[in-house]
């Protein structure tokens, strides 16, 4: 009897719910993001928003608001971004799939790192992300959110076995 086959995600459902899955490592209560860096299928990178190395965390002592933007978080975009420099990946002509709509301040640094696209499920509040893409060239994609469940059945693979607690 032939296995039934198991619908695949998209490319930009892989890496959107890639990202949504990097935004749970986020430390800033305010908002959950997720970034991931892709160029040819491949991942360059990922980055969630919190607090830089070494700083304590807003889950832990509370956001630090200035303007209605929480200025100790670092933003998932810029931390991919960043984590791209220091490993000495070019981000040129990469896409961008990113939980939600870059701020301002992302969108301009997405830009200036040579993004070629940015896909997104969810906007973003008091942004000109749109407006900066749109006079960069850079297309933005707005696409239904991904499902939130990943679909890995192990007791339907039969090479796999679960790993049993030792007593």
């Amino acid at each position: 009897m032939a296995q039934r086959k198991k619908k695949r995600p998209t490319w930009d459902d892989y890496f959107l719910k890639l990202a949504m899955l990097v935004s749970e490592r986020s430390t800033c209560p305010r908002m959950h993001c997720g970034c991931v860096l892709v160029r040819d299928k491949q991942i360059l990178s990922t980055g969630y928003n919190g607090s830089i190395p070494g700083d304590e965390h807003c889950d832990d002592i509370g956001c630090l608001v200035v303007d209605n933007h929480c200025i100790r978080t670092i933003h998932a975009e810029m931390n991919a971004i960043l984590q791209c420099s220091s490993h000495g990946t070019s981000t040129q002509n990469a896409t961008a799939y990113v939980t939600n709509l870059p701020c301002t301040n992302c969108s301009k640094a997405l830009i200036a790192a040579g993004i070629k696209e940015v896909v997104i499920f969810s906007d973003y509040h008091d942004s000109m992300a749109e407006d900066f893409f749109r006079k960069a060239g850079i297309p933005l994609r707005r696409i239904k959110m991904p499902g939130t469940r990943i679909n890995y059945d192990i007791k339907s693979y039969t090479s796999a076995k679960e790993i049993k607690k030792k007593k």
